[in-house]
């Protein structure tokens, strides 16, 4: 599937900010399933330079510096991907298996998934996620089918309210509520199974939705998207979405642009930076995820 998707995000300032630093999660990955085309990230005003770096996760940094003083600010992030569709869910261990794998023992070779089995600043490893998760991670059961039952079960007992939690509301008290946003959901899952001992990370990316029957489709009016990976030995990631209840090895679907993976949220913000001034700023995106041509009145992509 070739998807375009415009990530715009906007800055208006109380008072001007004299120098701001920033930092850009917002390049598609090229990843399994899935094919960056071109990317072009545009900053207003106009920037001298954008670097760009590879962090620890394999994801894409883009840095730019604004050192005049400025009372608005806006980044584009504009991207042509092609996706495949997802292999259905492969064969697997147990749950306990792969959690035992993990374990230390001495002169064990060192395996990178398991970096993502402990907690992280968004994501704590609680009793109240493994209760949670225990039941359906009964005993013996291979890892991939407990892993997309615990996803139903979020999806069904999970209300999504926008609104309900904000970028930095506890995952334990989200659970607690039982309501929330994609990030919840997805860091809810991503406890639940860390606190089994089991490696989970955090995807980031977007979601291609569908207007109405008979309505255009509305620019700007998508959001980020947020689910979660979980490791299998001897297959790798696997992809699982709680919000929208799909999953499979690649991407839940094609219909999803995979952006940045991390521990969590915090390591795979779409935008972040230091600002000197500025006040409090009102902040508003705007994101639309469409095929190419639907996109026709849009700017000519360039990168």
């Amino acid at each position: 599937m070739l998807l375009r998707v415009i990530h715009e995000t906007r800055y208006t300032y109380a008072t001007p900010v004299v120098m701001a630093q920033h930092m850009a999660h917002l390049s598609p990955r090229n990843c399994t399933g899935q094919q960056v085309l071109a990317h072009n990230l545009q900053v207003t005003p106009a920037v001298e330079q954008i670097s760009a770096a590879t962090d620890t996760f394999g994801n894409t940094r883009q840095f730019f510096t604004l050192q005049s003083p400025h009372s608005n600010l806006q980044v584009v992030a504009d991207s042509l991907v092609q996706t495949d569709a997802p292999q259905p869910l492969p064969l697997a261990g147990t749950w306990e298996a792969a959690a035992d794998g993990l374990r230390y023992q001495a002169g064990a070779p060192y395996e990178p998934a398991a970096e993502f089995a402990y907690a992280s600043p968004y994501v704590p490893r609680s009793h109240q996620f493994a209760d949670y998760a225990r039941s359906v991670f009964e005993a013996d059961r291979p890892l991939l089918e407990a892993t997309q039952a615990l996803m139903v079960r979020i999806h069904t007992e999970m209300t999504y309210a926008s609104g309900s939690t904000a970028v930095n509301t506890p995952a334990l008290d989200a659970l607690a509520q039982r309501k929330g946003v994609c990030q919840d959901f997805t860091h809810i899952m991503i406890g639940c199974l860390r606190s089994l001992g089991l490696p989970a990370r955090y995807v980031s990316g977007y979601l291609l939705t569908q207007p109405p029957e008979g309505q255009p489709r509305l620019i700007g009016a998508d959001a980020s998207h947020a689910w979660v990976q979980v490791h299998a030995p001897a297959v790798g990631w696997v992809d699982f979405d709680p919000t929208n209840n799909r999953c499979g090895l690649g991407r839940p679907g094609e219909d999803y642009v995979t952006l940045a993976i991390g521990r969590d949220f915090g390591d795979v913000s779409p935008l972040r930076g230091v600002i000197q001034g500025g006040g409090l700023p009102q902040l508003t995106v705007a994101v639309t995820v469409a095929p190419p041509d639907e996109l026709a009145a849009a700017a000519p992509l360039v990168g």
